[in-house]
């Protein structure tokens, strides 16, 4: 993998946006800690300074000012490393003790650079001056510790950021490394894809993480992916199979009208004939569009509110003549009396009419159709079962299929389309399907998700 591809990836570019943030708040809470660490330095040391002075001038308490110079001389004496500075001037500006020269500071504080009191180094002081019955009194220290802790705190917040800056951008490289490994197996896997390898797969790792939901989803999309291609590859396949016969009927009632003209012999008979085979080539078509434009979802925008129990009830009147003009008896039991789904009415209307003329059109005389709807708190469920022959288990997948037929040898009436109708509007709606034998029989069931009263 190209090192520039790394660095252009989008999780090590976040990588490296979360450490830029991280690094601005860590110098931010920096900035604040060395200013109040800065500020209570400085009170210390004020403090110390003050608490210096007092007691130099409880010194003078008995008015003798040679108690204060004593006690002047004393502390200018400790102080041989010249961290601390003193000084003692009458009111005439006379330096009667210290290690000052004669300088007279304001009241209060100052800060000075040594060179200013003729000290060695360049270093600041802290100075407070006051009056003592007439004399100036001033107390100094110096900043170099002060400040020597200051520039070790600088120096570690220095360091610090550069090191989270490095690990960062590190631990940024190698966070975009294994992710991108990741992304460039989906890559791989939609290169093969677009090859025609429809069986390919993007590997799951297993962490259940973001990437892992996501290659959960291209591989269920794939597989979709894979079998449309199969079932349209199937269905061209059917097609060929199912409009080859009615095709070659119709040229050769085509050929038969022709060459009864050509002797003057009527063609009436032919023309009626191949009018019907077109109209059942063009159902075949229409059927195919419409299952298409139904697994196009463009029907949604239809959808309302539908009573399930009122569409059976409908077509039970419908067909009950029909069942029992061909021997059989159909009937239809709704245990609920509210039973309304979203979805299109023409449509599931359609449906529920295929299944049960498919039960009609392959049952014998004598069998019993019933048709049933169920609902409970979350769900409804419909169902067309009969008592007839059935069909084999291992068949139950197939019936679905667009153009399949159990009668392999094609010859019974019908465009196998109907129950692929079935599956198409079933699926629309959110619907499952489930194909059971009913011992004798079969038994199809579509169990819609309920909506609220």
């Amino acid at each position: 993998m190209r090192r520039d591809s790394i660095l252009r990836s989008t999780s090590f570019r976040l990588a490296l946006i979360f450490s830029l943030m991280f690094i601005s708040a860590f110098l931010l809470t920096g900035v604040i800690v060395y200013q109040l660490v800065k500020w209570e330095l400085q009170q210390r040391q004020d403090q110390t300074i003050q608490e210096t002075f007092a007691v130099m001038a409880a010194a003078y308490g008995d008015q003798d000012i040679q108690d204060l110079l004593d006690t002047v001389e004393t502390y200018t004496r400790a102080s041989g490393d010249g961290q601390r500075v003193f000084s003692l001037i009458d009111p005439s500006g006379k330096i009667l003790a210290g290690n000052m020269p004669d300088l007279r500071f304001p009241d209060g504080w100052s800060d000075v650079g040594g060179d200013k009191i003729q000290l060695p180094g360049h270093q600041q002081y802290r100075i407070f001056s006051g009056t003592v019955d007439g004399n100036r009194l001033t107390v100094g220290l110096s900043q170099r510790e002060t400040k020597n802790i200051e520039a070790i705190m600088l120096q570690s917040f220095g360091w610090a950021s550069i090191i989270v800056l490095l690990l960062a951008i590190f631990g940024g490289g190698l966070i975009a490394l294994r992710v991108q490994r990741r992304f460039g197996a989906v890559r791989s896997t939609m290169e093969h894809v677009a090859r025609g390898n429809l069986d390919a797969r993007v590997p799951i790792v297993g962490r259940g993480d973001d990437v892992d939901l996501l290659s959960h989803d291209i591989n269920d999309a794939l597989a979709r992916l894979a079998a449309t291609v199969d079932g349209m590859r199937q269905v061209s396949t059917d097609i060929a199979h199912d409009l080859k016969s009615p095709l070659n009927r119709l040229k050769m009632t085509v050929d038969e009208a022709l060459a009864k003209q050509e002797t003057g012999l009527a063609v009436v008979r032919e023309l009626e004939a191949a009018s019907s085979e077109a109209d059942r080539i063009n159902e075949t078509f229409e059927a195919l569009l419409r299952i298409a434009q139904i697994e196009a979802g463009a029907r949604k925008s239809r959808f309302a509110k539908v009573d399930l129990g009122d569409i059976l009830q409908s077509l039970n009147d419908v067909y009950f003549s029909v069942a029992e003009d061909n021997g059989q008896r159909l009937k239809t039991s709704l245990d609920h009396p509210n039973q309304a789904i979203l979805g299109d009415r023409e449509l599931l209307t359609q449906m529920y009419a295929n299944l049960i003329e498919n039960a009609i059109r392959h049952c014998p005389a004598g069998t019993d159709i019933l048709v049933r709807s169920e609902a409970n708190a979350e769900t409804i469920t419909t169902s067309v079962e009969d008592n007839g022959a059935g069909i084999p288990e291992q068949e139950h997948d197939n019936i679905f299929r667009r153009l399949y037929r159990l009668e392999k040898s094609r010859t019974s009436k019908g465009s196998g389309l109907g129950l692929s109708l079935v599956k198409a509007v079933a699926d629309l709606h959110g619907a499952g399907i489930l194909v059971e034998n009913s011992r004798p029989g079969l038994r199809i069931k579509v169990v819609f998700p309920r909506i609220g009263p």
